[in-house]
């Protein structure tokens, strides 16, 4: 065989490994998880003790009767949410949005006593698409998420009425989703938005997370996965990207991670802070891994949030 040949050849195979590994990629990120699949059983002590207090908080927020609501994605998906009226009437509403590969109240129950009894808060609960109760065959890592949030937010102002106001509040891929919704130009009503361990931009996440299937960091890959992406989902994953359009960001922005994170490295929430054009604050919480600040600092989350809320919503009242 000639030189050439053997050349071709050498780049032709590069050329399929590279594929084979972002067709892999994608479906490994954004496949949603085949629920009758056995999981591995958890034994890392964090996480057990975390599964034991989802379960007492959701078993609280479903005795509260919140009400099971529905929307049609803006691809058709249907959208499903939960949904929790204020005690006494209010024009303030939150909208919580849970991580990847998890639900509105297993990541979000634990701050209802929070938001809606102690603020008296109007609190909805939204399972993304091919998450939880909802719809849908892939995930949407932030892209299509924010377009459907945004969609909840139509959704209450045309239920409630033009005058309400609406915290957007993410955890992890869900902070990712409201940043994004706040880099589009978000209705009035939407008035401050607080992340929680959201990432700077997708294929940088992915790319961290292609060490658990090959082993070790490959960029190319990330790219050809996010072409698989459009083909399977709608979306290229250059499309979340909340560090690069930080500077479309319309409302103040609250900034949470732990500083021991090693899913959304403490990195990624430093460096949007620093890239953010508009009002912000932040909580660096000291000791505490992926998605635990407020398991782990209660009060001074809390009280960031009230801070927050008193400058930039109390104000205009």
């Amino acid at each position: 065989m000639s030189k050439k040949g053997t050349v071709a050849r050498v780049v032709l195979g590069a050329t399929a490994a590279v594929a084979v590994a972002g067709n892999m990629a994608c479906d490994f990120v954004i496949k949603r998880p085949d629920p009758l699949k056995e999981k591995k059983p958890e034994t890392r002590e964090i996480y057990i003790k975390r599964a034991s207090v989802r379960e007492r908080n959701n078993r609280n927020f479903y005795n509260c009767d919140p009400e099971d609501i529905s929307l049609k994605a803006f691809n058709g998906d249907n959208m499903r949410a939960w949904f929790l009226p204020a005690e006494k009437e209010s024009k303030r509403f939150v909208i919580c949005v849970h991580g990847y590969k998890c639900n509105g109240p297993d990541e979000f129950s634990h701050f209802a006593p929070f938001y809606h009894n102690d603020l008296g808060y109007n609190y909805l609960l939204p399972d993304l698409t091919a998450h939880g109760r909802s719809e849908g065959d892939y995930i949407g890592f932030g892209a299509p998420d924010a377009k459907n949030i945004l969609l909840w937010v139509d959704y209450l102002i045309n239920r409630f009425g033009e005058d309400i106001e609406i915290i957007l509040h993410g955890i992890s891929m869900g902070a990712a989703t409201v940043m994004n919704c706040n880099e589009m130009s978000p209705p009035d009503q939407v008035k401050i938005i607080i992340e929680d361990c959201g990432f700077a931009s997708a294929p940088e996440i992915i790319n961290e997370g292609l060490k658990d299937i090959i082993g070790f960091k490959f960029m190319p890959a990330v790219k050809v996965g996010s072409v698989f992406s459009k083909l399977k989902a709608g979306y290229f994953f250059e499309e979340s990207n909340p560090l690069k359009n930080m500077n479309k960001a319309k409302n103040p922005i609250l900034f949470v991670h732990g500083e021991l994170d090693q899913v959304v490295p403490f990195d990624h929430g430093k460096r949007l802070y620093e890239a953010c054009p508009v009002e912000k604050d932040c909580l660096w919480v000291e000791n505490t891994a992926h998605a635990f600040s407020y398991y782990n600092a209660k009060e001074e989350y809390e009280n960031k949030i009230k801070a927050f809320i008193a400058k930039h919503m109390d104000k205009e009242d």
